[in-house]
């Protein structure tokens, strides 16, 4: 028995099984490499479930959790923590005019932003949430109810009242779903678990305005297409427009736990003490660490090298495309990279993962490959060339 194999019997007696888990224990990683407990070398291009979205271990990020882990840990939120602040100032000024509530994860910051849409219609009626077929919101009850997609919500039911599905991209289907009771619409500007489904330009403008009509607060989930990876530093910035709400989550912890949604205007101050609390939200060494991801984003001009590689990493599939006719379509928005392939992708998957290197499958056929914003050529043509042996064998 290997040490991966001691560790997977552990976890058979004393984890529960709420995770398909591959036969693989990592032990360290740095950047895009991981290696495992036994010694295997791996390149990451899913890291860390895009958390890791500057590269596993980034030196700025583990020297300020090095620092600030030997002044303080936590502090209640009955108090002032000038790194919670700090980070505060630092998520507005690379947005839009507006205040913070700190949390956990994306589930938690989107049930913020569910509370703060319905605190603010509550008087006039409005409680309801329009979301998007295929869309995805975390995993906690009223987010797999916001959540597009039958199979998240199986055996949990009767499910939270309050939710309405319509399809993404169409614009119609949104305002035959506005009612008097509508109180938000909430959406991924890239759905990418749902399948790197970008929306159009012409959708998100007219939602803009839809919400501006009706009073109703536009909600972009950003969890996990923030931070850069979309070519800019937050995605909605690609369509021209600003949310009334934004969440953020993954990316921005540099690998620690974090959450955020971002009001704004008259939806900044809704929330008022005793409505809405979290007690690990903006904790002193995550707010550390976040710093940090800002700090690497632009000092090391990781927007602009996502840029650049996402395009370069599609030149590259393009050129499998057209060598494997299974290939059907290749989606992406700067390092937001989807694969839809005309056959199951969950073996490729695994073949790829048995060859050294790490993506995702998602909707059954769809890889999903997100690079961390500092990838380097070498590294993408290192992961195609694993793609293109794997496809070889198909």
């Amino acid at each position: 028995m290997n040490k991966t194999e001691k560790i997977v019997s552990l976890y058979d007696k004393y984890v529960m099984k709420t995770y398909s888990r591959f036969p693989l224990c990592i032990e360290k990683a740095k950047g895009a490499k991981l290696w495992d407990i036994d010694g295997k070398t791996y390149i990451d291009f899913f890291p860390g479930w895009a958390v890791s979205g500057i590269g596993h271990c980034h030196p700025r990020v583990v020297a300020a959790i090095n620092k600030q882990s030997k002044k303080l840990l936590h502090v209640s939120n009955n108090y002032y923590s000038e790194l919670q602040a700090l980070l505060a100032e630092e998520i507005i000024k690379n947005s839009y005019p507006g205040k913070v509530f700190f949390a956990n994860s994306g589930a938690e910051a989107n049930e913020a932003s569910v509370k703060l849409a319905r605190k603010y219609g509550h008087d006039k009626g409005r409680y309801e949430v329009i979301t998007m077929t295929k869309s995805f919101h975390g995993r906690t009850l009223a987010m797999i109810t916001a959540t597009g997609q039958d199979k998240v919500k199986l055996g949990f039911e009767p499910l939270p009242s309050g939710f309405v599905h319509v399809p993404f991209n169409d614009i119609e289907a949104v305002k035959e779903a506005v009612t008097d009771k509508t109180a938000a619409i909430m959406l991924e500007p890239i759905q990418c678990e749902g399948g790197i489904n970008i929306a159009s330009l012409e959708y998100m403008r007219a939602l803009r305005a839809l919400c501006d009509e009706k009073d109703i607060a536009l909600v972009l989930d950003e969890v996990q297409t923030g931070m850069g990876r979309s070519g800019r530093m937050f995605a909605y910035q690609n369509y021209g427009i600003e949310p009334d709400m934004m969440t953020l989550a993954k990316a921005i912890g540099g690998g620690l736990p974090i959450g955020v949604c971002v009001a704004r205007g008259k939806f900044a101050d809704v929330l008022t003490p005793g409505t809405h609390a979290s007690t690990f939200g903006g904790s002193p060494i995550v707010c550390a660490a976040a710093l940090a991801v800002f700090e690497a984003i632009k000092k090391e001009k990781l927007i602009q090298n996502a840029t650049k590689m996402g395009a370069y990493m599609k030149k590259k599939l393009e050129e499998l495309k057209k060598k494997y006719r299974f290939i059907k379509e290749i989606r992406s928005v700067a390092l937001i990279i989807g694969v839809e392939l005309s056959i199951k992708g969950d073996d490729i998957y695994k073949e790829c993962l048995n060859a050294g290197l790490l993506i995702n499958c998602t909707q059954g056929s769809i890889l999903r490959i997100m690079p961390p914003l500092n990838v380097t050529k070498a590294e993408i043509d290192k992961a195609v060339s694993i793609l293109d042996k794997v496809f070889s064998r198909k």
